[in-house]
């Protein structure tokens, strides 16, 4: 893989990022990076997640336990799926990530595989270095400016990723009433992001117990309340700071406190700064 372009995020300790975003690609993002200290706390993302691992190992923690993958390997993740990432070696890992959107891959789906209902995937780690060399040449691609061969290659990556490793989601409509509770309280959180309640304060509100919301709240969503909050903050302030909003601005109306914390969180759950995130969508 060629080196980090030339506006990539410097970081210390041999550390560096690009999280960007290619116009002739709409619906995807793009990380590449080398992680050494850098971990990932507990999030999750809108859409999907495909890494291939260039050098080193990425270790990837889930509800059920964690994987691992090295050069050549391959990792997919799902909407919402709640999930840490931090290196499995002291050398660290190098990546290249594709982060596409849900119509994205449901376009895909949609054409070339006989999935009902969402498609996604069924495993979270596979050794396959032929798809894995696909996923970076997408970024080559895009790198160069290339669109044709950009698009082409996303499409062909994700739909031989779904015929080997996808299948139908199970459906997001919260059954049992501590899934209904744990909605609610989301939708709470959502509405008031800047000023959230506390959680007994939620538990009162949702005619429930604090302890038993936090149980029902980390059941739906893989995090408790508060961790879930932090992490839909940084989900805000991303979509603020690509429409052209200044991080300090950005912090305020998500609800952090100032700026440095806007910087502390966003760096850690996104991995690079607030500031350059959004001078790669207003280049």
């Amino acid at each position: 893989m060629p080196a980090p372009a030339a506006d990539a995020t410097p970081r210390a300790r041999g550390e560096w990022a690009r999280h960007w975003r290619y116009a002739g690609l709409p619906g995807l993002d793009l990380l590449r990076a080398r992680y050494v200290r850098h971990s990932f706390p507990r999030h999750a993302h809108d859409g999907y997640v495909v890494c291939a691992v260039t050098s080193g190992i990425e270790e990837v923690g889930l509800q059920k336990g964690t994987v691992r993958a090295g050069h050549g390997g391959i990792i997919m993740i799902n909407p919402e799926v709640a999930h840490t990432a931090r290196a499995g070696a002291p050398e660290g890992w190098a990546y290249a990530t594709l982060y596409p959107s849900s119509e994205v891959v449901t376009e895909i789906a949609e054409e070339t595989t006989a999935l009902r209902g969402t498609a996604g995937f069924t495993e979270t780690v596979a050794e396959n270095p032929q798809l894995a060399r696909m996923i970076t040449e997408v970024h080559r691609a895009a790198e160069s400016g290339n669109a044709l061969a950009a698009d082409s290659l996303l499409r062909i990556t994700v739909a031989r990723l779904l015929r080997h490793y996808g299948g139908p989601l199970p459906s997001r409509t919260p059954r049992s009433a501590g899934a209904r509770t744990a909605a609610r309280a989301r939708a709470v959180l959502e509405e008031r992001m800047a000023a959230p309640p506390s959680l007994e304060a939620l538990a009162q509100e949702l005619g429930t117990s604090p302890f038993a919301l936090l149980r029902a709240f980390k059941a739906a969503y893989g995090m408790p309340p508060h961790t879930w909050l932090t992490d839909a903050r940084v989900r805000r302030a991303r979509g603020l700071l690509e429409a052209g909003t200044s991080p300090v601005d950005t912090a305020l109306a998500v609800g952090f406190s100032d700026q440095p914390h806007l910087n502390r969180h966003f760096t850690r759950i996104v991995g690079v700064p607030p500031g350059a995130y959004r001078r790669e969508r207003s280049a």
